[in-house]
């Protein structure tokens, strides 16, 4: 659970029927849940990040220990080489650390347990079928914990969470360029990458950065907004900018959308409506990525029931969930995924 959400564990563990919690660190805990089953619903589906059923634990003191690589890795083949997963991966269970040890620790694990298990059909996260389990490894300070499950029913293609994008330099316009990549990465655990081309809308774009990543792509974009974008936007090849307010603004005849785009401040209610009055130019199968931003909602538990809501208000004019999750560049929001039926 990402660490921004950790005063809505209680109420996790009350949705889960969890037994016998341990934290692990910062953001990890094991623990039994009665009702896996609602793992996908309610609070546990915005603050539980990454999920991994632990089939195989060793609790120790890695650090230091001698034989340790080897021993994990003979286990592990022992464990798990008849089931054939796809990939073999590894990864720190604190990744936010500043002590390179347990990154060091995961990496050489995995070089020796790969030579038991032999090349996978996967040789990588990014190549990986998110919907064919993968043996996933998790180290740290309190010992080893591994389990196979695919990259969808864990929520993301990575050892712990999805792809940290990091966005830095002069070129950066802002940190909501890394939203949006990370997003869409996050996404293809349900569908491939949209084409080259596609047909975006963005409201709300200023100053640019998510807008600057979709361009990245080669993707066409409509951005709307009543303050203007990056003065190093303009003249892009793709863009067209309208300097409007979006509750107000209205999509050229014509147009046809593949996705749309929302990461707008305010009551997240307000800002869906501006999305909705443009839902007759998105095409049947188009995308609607949706920031919920929750000012004014203080527990997790609460923001469950703003998304529940928010749900319901898309359902009734034909759009179907595809996912919801909280990522690493979400704050105290979340990011919702809506598709037109």
């Amino acid at each position: 659970m990402p660490e921004v959400l950790v005063d809505g564990l209680e109420t996790v563990w009350q949705h889960l029927r969890v037994v016998r919690p341990t934290a692990l660190g910062r953001e990890w805990h094991v623990a039994k849940v009665v009702q896996p089953e609602r793992m996908r619903t309610g609070p546990a589906a915005l603050a539980v990040a990454w999920r991994m059923p632990v089939q195989h634990s060793w609790p120790c003191a890695p650090r230091g220990m001698e034989g340790f690589i080897e021993r994990a890795a003979q286990a592990l083949w022992k464990k798990f080489g008849p089931l054939d997963p796809q990939a073999v991966l590894m990864g720190p269970l604190d990744s936010g650390s500043r002590d390179p040890f347990f990154k060091g620790l995961a990496s050489n694990l995995r070089g020796r347990t790969l030579q038991l298990f032999g090349a996978r059909p996967a040789a990588d996260a990014e190549s990986q079928d998110p919907e064919k389990p993968t043996l996933y490894c998790m180290v740290g300070p309190t010992g080893l914990f591994a389990g196979m499950i695919s990259p969808r029913e864990a929520n993301g293609f990575y050892p712990g969470g999805t792809k940290f994008i990091r966005q830095e330099g002069e070129e950066t316009i802002s940190r909501a360029g890394a939203k949006i990549a990370e997003a869409l990465h996050w996404l293809r655990l349900y569908r491939p990458a949209l084409r080259s081309a596609s047909h975006w809308l963005e409201l709300g774009a200023s100053p640019g950065g998510m807008t600057s990543e979709l361009l990245r792509r080669k993707y066409r974009v409509i951005a709307v907004d009543r303050a203007p974008l990056d003065p190093r936007l303009r003249g892009t090849p793709g863009l067209r900018f309208y300097l409007q307010d979006t509750r107000t603004w209205n999509a050229p005849s014509g147009t046809a959308l593949d996705a749309i785009l929302c990461d707008m401040n305010g009551p997240a209610e307000e800002s869906l409506q501006a999305v909705l009055r443009q839902l007759p130019v998105l095409k049947k199968g188009g995308l609607v990525i949706f920031t919920v931003k929750t000012a004014g909602v203080f527990s997790v538990a609460d923001s469950a029931v703003l998304i529940e809501r928010l749900h319901h208000l898309v359902q009734a004019v034909g759009l179907g969930q595809v996912a919801v999750t909280h990522l690493t560049y979400n704050r105290r929001e979340f990011t919702a995924v809506w598709e037109k039926v």
